[in-house]
């Protein structure tokens, strides 16, 4: 009976430790489309300069849920006059349910695995806002949030001596 009991709590602790990962919501936080120089920009040969800036947020909300925020702000402006056509800028975010991982594979999930999900989302979003703002097309590249993850906690590690 005893032995029964003890293997019972095992697989209750096996159980809490289970790995677990799944997305349980998709929804744009924050999106924006600006064309301050609209209808002008229109009249004038259109020879775009592009500017990209990404960024990623994750903050924990709930127990075993994180919220993963990918921002892609595209600032397109006019080779010809340096006007700005546009400036669209999206905060798509996932909420996730992660548990059963040590710190630093919870942290690399968060930081490089979540946004890899998330980008195709917001690169719909941003074609999506040009689109709907008369301008061709941007499609935007796949992102390498892997690379990103990996340069991020070499400047953190980096920063980390220098400080000793």
């Amino acid at each position: 009976m005893a032995e029964d009991n003890n293997q019972a709590a095992q697989g209750g602790n096996d159980a809490q430790n289970q790995l677990q990962f799944s997305m349980q919501r998709i929804y744009v936080k924050d999106i924006s489309f600006e064309s301050p120089n609209a209808p002008s920009v229109f009249q004038n040969a259109f020879k775009p300069k592009v500017g990209l800036d990404l960024n990623t947020t994750h903050k924990q909300v709930g127990e075993n849920l994180y919220e993963v925020v990918v921002k892609v702000t595209a600032q397109v402006t006019n080779n010809e006059d340096g006007a700005t056509a546009f400036l669209a800028e999206v905060e798509q975010a996932g909420l996730f349910r992660i548990a059963g991982l040590s710190d630093d594979q919870l942290d690399h999930t968060l930081g490089a695995f979540c946004p890899n999900m998330l980008f195709p989302y917001a690169r719909e979003c941003i074609d999506n806002l040009v689109n709907r703002g008369s301008f061709p097309p941007l499609m935007l590249s796949p992102v390498n949030f892997e690379g990103m993850y990996a340069q991020k906690k070499k400047r953190e590690s980096e920063a980390a001596e220098n400080a000793h």
